[in-house]
């Protein structure tokens, strides 16, 4: 469906302690109590709902050399990676040293589908500051890291929200909420 005005989405997993990489900045440990058979893709059908993707440069990264190193998962997507350091634009990648909020406001008043935040913290954190995230749907993850890269940082003045639904599968959580 498309929607005359784009929803900006965080759609992200984080441990239930509120980390969304542990101390060596690895996302392994993002999984279920292991049994395959119990795992549910909310993603496919989420992916579904977005034409924009952003992200900053060590997510990219993470995804491109560990994550998915054979295969550019966003295919049919518009990739905005923020970066201060330059790098040619690959089909629908684009590498920005820009104003992610400046962009987020731009790209929310064309027509299309949603605007995916696809990590890292710094930049979900410029953007919550803004308070320029409508959607927030988070995958808790059963671990306690214990440290590492946290989700939320200070952001200055309560955002609140609304649950919309939640979703437990294989012991992960997934909770979505909207800005109220």
């Amino acid at each position: 469906m498309i929607n005359a005005m784009k929803n900006v989405v965080l759609y992200i997993a984080m441990s239930l302690d509120g980390y969304i990489a542990d101390s060596q900045k690895s996302v392994n440990w993002i999984q279920g109590h292991g049994y395959v058979s119990e795992m549910v893709d909310t993603y496919s059908a989420f992916f579904e709902t977005v034409d924009t993707v952003l992200m900053g440069r060590y997510t990219y990264e993470q995804i491109t050399t560990e994550l998915s190193p054979d295969k550019w998962g966003y295919e049919g997507a518009t990739t905005y990676v923020f970066t201060h350091t330059p790098a040619p634009d690959a089909n629908n990648i684009k590498f920005i040293n820009a104003d992610p909020c400046q962009l987020i406001r731009k790209l929310k008043g064309e027509s299309g589908k949603n605007i995916w935040i696809c990590g890292g913290a710094d930049l979900i954190n410029q953007v919550l500051k803004e308070n320029l995230i409508d959607i927030f749907h988070i995958a808790i993850i059963p671990t306690l890291l214990g440290g590492g890269v946290k989700l939320f940082d200070k952001i200055g003045d309560t955002i609140n929200l609304r649950l919309l639904k939640t979703l437990n599968y294989n012991g992960i959580i997934e909770a979505v909420y909207e800005r109220r």
